[in-house]
């Protein structure tokens, strides 16, 4: 299993919606499971390349090098996925300006959930 921290950028397995294929796509690491759980699961959100086709909530990555991506691309906060920590593939990790902009994007989403109310 490699070893992961939050804000690394992996390379991960997934499904196309549309054919019956997997490819190995990168993302961003937003949690993993405590140390000893026996089921090695991470919370991704997708990075992609569809930079001219932008979606609400897509963050632009700045810094490409610290991420190890080769080409401009940006942190789609609509796809989230939970992957097991196999088959995973290390590239880099945020830069602290796209991972200020990632939590940022976090807590204006996860902000009514989080909200505590009376």
């Amino acid at each position: 299993m490699p070893e992961v921290e939050l804000l690394d950028v992996v390379a991960v397995p997934f499904p196309y919606v549309e054919r019956p294929v997997v490819r190995q796509r990168p993302a961003v690491v937003l949690a993993k499971p405590p140390s000893g759980n026996r089921h090695p699961l991470l919370w991704v959100m997708m990075i992609t390349t569809a930079i001219r086709r932008p979606w609400p909530g897509d963050i632009l990555i700045a810094d490409l090098a610290s991420a190890g991506l080769p080409r401009p691309c940006l942190i789609r906060s609509a796809k989230v996925a939970v992957v097991e920590n196999v088959a995973i593939e290390r590239w880099g990790r945020l830069a602290e300006v796209d991972a200020a902009r990632l939590r940022l994007s976090l807590q204006t989403l996860l902000h009514p959930l989080l909200a505590t109310t009376r």
